[in-house]
């Protein structure tokens, strides 16, 4: 079983790409899902999170994902304790989910793969890059965000030239849903030829 790492800036459509692959029978484990997940499942991170940043970072039991974002993306040190947390316990979570598997290759999908050092436990490495205009607009419209708030964002993760210098493959994401539906399959041609 080969362990691929898809990753991609905000906006980028990393998604599109992981639902593209989920559609070939891959199984894919969504990290960010899952971190969101865990954060509301966890005692250990919801006491931790309620002593940082008081009781009412959970609204009705679930994480108020909005409020702790605009805690740590306006903090670095709090962002970095906030992923020494959670980082962890999602990786122990893939780890039982890879158990789980039963297939040639599964898919582990994260926005801050290398950001988070999980890449070195990959095979292959494919990213999804697109213009960073593109990527603004997108999750404008995605998040109801602002250009600022967006482009605070995208300053915390690595720049597409940085996931490109490290990635084994490229998916460019720079035109339309057909020619990304192309990229997928010449992805999924190379994968398999690459057993």
């Amino acid at each position: 079983m080969k362990i691929i790492g898809l990753t991609g800036g905000i906006g980028s459509g990393k998604s599109s790409v992981g639902n593209l692959l989920e559609h070939k029978d891959i199984p894919i484990y969504y990290s960010d899902l899952r971190a969101h997940e865990i954060m509301n499942e966890s005692d250990k991170i919801v006491s931790t999170l309620k002593e940082l940043y008081g009781d009412d970072i959970y609204v009705d039991g679930k994480l108020d994902r909005e409020k702790l974002g605009s805690i740590v993306f306006a903090d670095k040190d709090k962002l970095a304790a906030l992923n020494e947390l959670v980082h962890p316990e999602v990786f122990a979570d893939f780890d039982t989910w890879k158990k789980e598997q039963n297939s040639d290759f599964i898919i582990k999908e994260a926005a801050i793969l290398f950001e988070s050092g999980s890449y070195k436990n990959c095979d292959i490495v494919v990213t999804v890059s697109a213009p960073l205009e593109t990527r603004i607009i997108r999750t404008m419209a995605r998040d109801d965000k602002s250009r600022e708030e967006v482009m605070d964002r995208i300053s915390k993760q690595w720049t597409d030239e940085q996931r490109e210098e490290k990635a084994d493959y490229i998916i460019k994401n720079d035109s339309s849903f057909l020619d990304l539906e192309r990229e997928v399959e010449q992805f999924y041609y190379w994968l398999q030829n690459s057993i």
